[in-house]
């Protein structure tokens, strides 16, 4: 049976799960500003698309999927200081993305349909952020594949820009994945999402929840028949301070 990657925005299956065990090596690479991640016998590469190029190639593979689940508009990475926008590579082609917007004076996108529910953690002292533009090609089969993504995304949220919960629209069939997978609680009732003119609801985690998954799971996919969230195919804690240091250390 095929497995569903839920959408964010509207994004694209993650087609077939493999059976194959999952063996995961992280490796950091300086000059490139690049972690190297290989997944049984299979490399692929997460960086920022910091570049026109990048953001480009990001951009494409979006209203590809965007377009294929039926989402109405075009859909463009920008150059924006408050949003991170992160590219998975294998062999040079860009399979997956992912981008993090951060709280500013001009909030997040998140604002525009669920500005109240944002408004009341902000009034609580919550720096908030947010998970947007999520695709992947619909070749990726590799659940560590997105778990990493995630991570990397979650380590510039907690590590560089000292977020304290993270929202995510999602549509109503997939609440329940990122509910089970992620622990993401749902915050109000269901609205329309004009950007893709389609409902959605609104769900956050703290990153306390996060860590705390992490220092637990992180690591351990040979827990994951026994869990399942996808945390047991996140990085190691050991893995994720190494990550961290490095991006301190360039930021």
């Amino acid at each position: 049976m095929a497995s569903e990657l839920p959408r964010v925005d509207g994004d694209e299956p993650l087609g077939e799960e493999s059976t194959e065990p999952l063996v995961c090596a992280v490796e950091e690479d300086n000059s490139a500003n690049i972690t190297h991640v290989t997944i049984n016998q299979s490399d692929f590469g997460i960086r920022v698309a910091d570049t026109e190029a990048g953001r480009a190639s990001v951009s494409m593979l979006i209203n590809k999927m965007y377009a294929w689940r039926g989402y109405a508009g075009t859909h463009r990475v920008d150059n924006n200081p408050n949003r991170i926008t992160l590219a998975a590579s294998d062999k040079g082609e860009v399979i997956g993305t992912v981008t993090l917007g951060i709280d500013s004076s001009m909030g997040i996108l998140a604002d525009e349909v669920f500005h109240d529910h944002i408004e009341a953690f902000r009034a609580r002292g919550a720096k908030v952020c947010e998970i947007t533009k999520l695709a992947f090609a619909p070749h990726v089969k590799s659940k560590m594949a997105l778990a990493s993504l995630f991570h990397v995304l979650f380590i510039y949220g907690h590590y560089l820009h000292k977020c304290t919960d993270v929202f995510i629209e999602v549509n109503p069939r997939h609440r329940r994945y990122y509910q089970s997978m992620l622990g993401f609680t749902q915050v109000g009732e269901v609205r329309n999402n004009p950007r893709v003119d389609a409902p959605a609801y609104l769900l956050y985690v703290s990153m306390d929840y996060v860590n705390e998954q992490i220092n637990k799971l992180g690591g351990r996919s040979n827990l994951s028949e026994g869990e399942r969230s996808l945390y047991p195919y996140f990085f190691s804690p050991r893995e994720e301070r190494g990550i961290a240091d490095r991006l301190l250390s360039i930021g």
